[in-house]
């Protein structure tokens, strides 16, 4: 039921998709005795997509979410395990074409693949089934470790968790998939503006995790005031912006993080010898 609910408030609260159906109802009113209020919201709308798609207003909103984790701190030691969700590799697309296809957030792949190589004795995991209402058969794990041998990773190595519709999903079924223990160092890795939310289902599933932000979107804070040159490129990051940002309620409201907005956690790290004594530090 929660996943249902999400996907139809996800797709209501989308920019794009309600500026447009906003015009419609304009359009559809002016038709009718109400005709001045239809050509108003007509033009609400069209004023709104062009503010919402040229302007800086999608950079002001995703480079909070971006900016919250800083890049990983590799001087604190291997990990023993890593985890990178899903969302970088289309399955349904996949599945017609019979090939693996990236999307805008292959980085989450090609950062699997390097640290792969970096700690060559981490327990690797892709997390990612299908996120769709319909043509949901394939699933995105499946592809994405076809991808991963293809790119130098040994199959054997991988494990996949190939049920999860979304990040709850995501947390849930890879905890039950790794039985993560005391001490353990997990790394998470995905875009930068979903780990907020990522990090607070994880800790609320009590699964410790450290945050390995990629797929940035933005160059800094002076984005801020830089517009966009094509409409479809700000309607595009405004909607991510926003999906997270309704995300980050929607799961605080539901209980299913303890944080409206998680962060890093400043926490000195549980020694192996403490995990060994119950995760008690000295």
């Amino acid at each position: 039921m929660f996943f249902l609910l999400s996907k139809t408030i996800g797709f209501l609260t989308q920019p794009s998709n309600c500026l447009i159906l906003l015009g419609l109802l304009g359009l559809v009113l002016a038709a009718t005795r109400f005709r001045r209020a239809g050509v108003r919201l007509m033009g609400i709308a069209i004023a709104l997509l062009a503010i919402g798609g040229w302007s800086p207003l999608a950079n002001m909103l995703i480079l909070p979410l971006e900016e919250r984790f800083p890049p990983w701190d590799a001087s604190r030691g291997p990990p023993d395990g890593i985890i990178v969700l899903g969302g970088a590799v289309s399955p349904e697309v996949s599945a017609r074409r019979e090939e693996p296809q990236l999307n805008e957030a292959a980085e989450r792949v090609a950062a699997m693949v390097s640290l792969a190589r970096q700690y060559p004795n981490a327990r690797l995991v892709y997390s990612g089934g299908s996120g769709g209402l319909v043509f949901n058969e394939a699933m995105e794990a499946d592809y994405a470790l076809d991808l991963l041998e293809r790119l130098g990773v040994p199959r054997g190595r991988v494990q996949i968790e190939r049920r999860s519709r979304n990040t709850g999903e995501n947390a849930a079924f890879t905890k039950a998939l790794v039985q993560p223990k005391p001490g353990e160092r997990w790394l998470l890795v995905t875009s930068a503006a979903h780990m907020p939310r990522s990090v607070g289902i994880f800790r609320r599933a009590e699964f410790a995790v450290e945050a390995y932000p990629v797929d940035w979107r933005t160059r800094g804070a002076g984005d801020v005031a830089v517009p966009f040159y094509a409409l479809s490129g700000g309607l595009a990051r405004l909607d991510t912006a926003l999906h997270e940002w309704v995300g980050l309620v929607a799961y605080r409201l539901a209980g299913r993080t303890a944080e409206l907005f998680p962060g890093p956690e400043v926490t000195a790290p549980v020694s192996r010898d403490a995990a060994a004594r119950g995760g008690r530090r000295p």
